[in-house]
């Protein structure tokens, strides 16, 4: 029987991490689990996970310590007959696992980022949560030097709906927006400074003078989005660049792109819209940081490029663009790497056999 799961999250934006929660959630629904998000009021994520028609409560979270938050939810969990709880954030992970504790019930706390853990106790890891879940490898690792049992860390990536995320050739509406016989070059990642938006802009401006008709879709949105537009303009780059916001039509937006391109230069797990693009069967290239390396064999599955280095970012965009024949192939044994170990149910059924352990 599965459990009865209370996911908690205390972020009020919407990148990959805010995404990732929603779909598995869905996903999760849809497998029979019976699944409620605690959010904070008038966060981004709870307004999309109530447009999918999730159970959603409100929990305002000021903070680690927020007594008042670490009852609300203690409560919550005995009232809703919760049997395990999910955090994802750093505040949520304090006031939902000291809420678990009180309440006696299990907690996964997923790690999203890249970022170093600091050495020491870290409580939040080992007494308030009884597995980790992380987006990679490399995570895993660092969650391991953070002190955490071997035994208590999983690496587990996200998941790709292979029937949504095929590849075919673009709706009319995007084909007729974005393709109109010059290459595209695109990304798709929220508009932050670990994004690498500024050294893509750059390399783009390398490839101008071997491509001078080629266009770069800049897709999502953010706080650094108007500063990277002022870049592109600066750069003398105008109408080449474009920045069509946050979008829903993924999967036809990767489509019409002739390359796709994930500049990150830190904080990165395993990134869905790179395994998305691999799904798509799109040509990639990506910065050689975090949890990239491990689903992008340089050579084989994509290209990979060292992070901040424009103009070997750029020389790998030209490659794919010189050599279409040679990028098929790669993206031919990317989609075969997405079916065998990232799709949908692959990923689902080693999620619910974790939570089957607290069952």
């Amino acid at each position: 029987m599965s459990p009865s799961v209370l996911h908690i999250e205390a972020s009020k934006g919407w990148g990959g991490q805010e995404v990732r929660i929603v779909t598995e959630a869905t996903w999760l629904c849809e497998r029979g689990v019976r699944l409620m998000l605690a959010a904070q009021p008038e966060s981004r994520i709870l307004e999309e996970a109530r447009q999918a028609g999730l159970e959603t409560v409100e929990v305002r979270m000021r903070g680690a310590w927020d007594v008042p938050a670490v009852l609300r939810i203690a409560r919550l969990i005995r009232r809703g007959q919760i049997d395990l709880v999910h955090t994802h954030s750093s505040i949520d992970a304090w006031v939902g696992g000291a809420a678990a504790r009180i309440a006696g019930v299990p907690v996964v706390r997923s790690r999203h980022v890249s970022i170093r853990i600091r050495g020491g106790l870290n409580p939040v890891y080992t007494r308030l949560a009884d597995r980790v879940i992380t987006s990679g490898e490399a995570i895993r690792r660092l969650v391991l030097a953070g002190g955490v049992r071997p035994e208590a860390v999983v690496a587990l990536p996200a998941g790709v709906d292979l029937a949504a995320f095929a590849p075919g050739a673009p709706g009319d509406a995007v084909r007729a927006e974005f393709r109109d016989g010059r290459p595209v070059i695109g990304s798709i990642a929220m508009f932050r400074g670990s994004k690498g938006h500024k050294h893509l802009v750059e390399a783009f401006q390398l490839l101008r003078g071997e491509f001078p008709d080629a266009q770069l879709l800049l897709v999502g949105d953010g706080i650094r989005r108007q500063w990277v537009e002022e870049l592109a303009r600066q750069r003398g780059l105008g109408s080449a660049v474009r920045f069509p916001g946050f979008r829903r039509d993924v999967a036809d937006l990767l489509r019409v792109m002739n390359c796709f391109v994930l500049a990150s230069t830190r904080t990165e797990g395993v990134p869905q819209s790179l395994l998305q693009a691999m799904a798509v069967g799109v040509p990639v290239v990506a910065s050689a940081v975090g949890g990239i390396p491990e689903v992008i064999a340089d050579g084989k599955t994509g290209l990979l490029v060292p992070p901040e280095d424009p103009a070997a970012l750029a020389r790998a965009i030209a490659e794919v663009l010189r050599a279409p024949a040679a990028a098929r192939e790669r993206a031919l044994a990317a989609r075969a790497l997405v079916e065998t170990q990232y799709s949908r149910d692959v990923c689902l059924d080693r999620l619910l056999a974790l939570y089957g352990q607290f069952a």
